[in-house]
């Protein structure tokens, strides 16, 4: 599982990461409408806190190489919030 980080904003929590070299594909994401967190995106490595608001998954999204910022690995505890 990744939070990963676009271009304009975008913060997705999702529950694969695959890259074939022209774009990613994240599966069973969810967009980190809100983060929730007083010390950072970091903050959300072990799961949502009790203030984070998340959007209705999207199985699958497309995204070219150019859009992706940054990716990061979360725990585990974040898969039930992605089924």
């Amino acid at each position: 599982m990744y939070i990963t980080v676009l271009d304009n904003g975008f913060v997705f929590v999702c529950g694969e990461l695959i890259h074939d070299g022209h774009s990613y594909t994240l599966t069973r994401a969810r967009c980190i409408r809100l983060w929730g967190t007083s010390e950072g995106l970091g903050q959300l490595v072990n799961g949502p806190t009790k203030d984070t608001v998340l959007d209705h998954q999207i199985p699958i999204i497309s995204v070219p190489n150019h859009a992706m910022i940054f990716t990061f690995q979360v725990s585990e505890v974040w898969a039930s919030h992605l089924s």
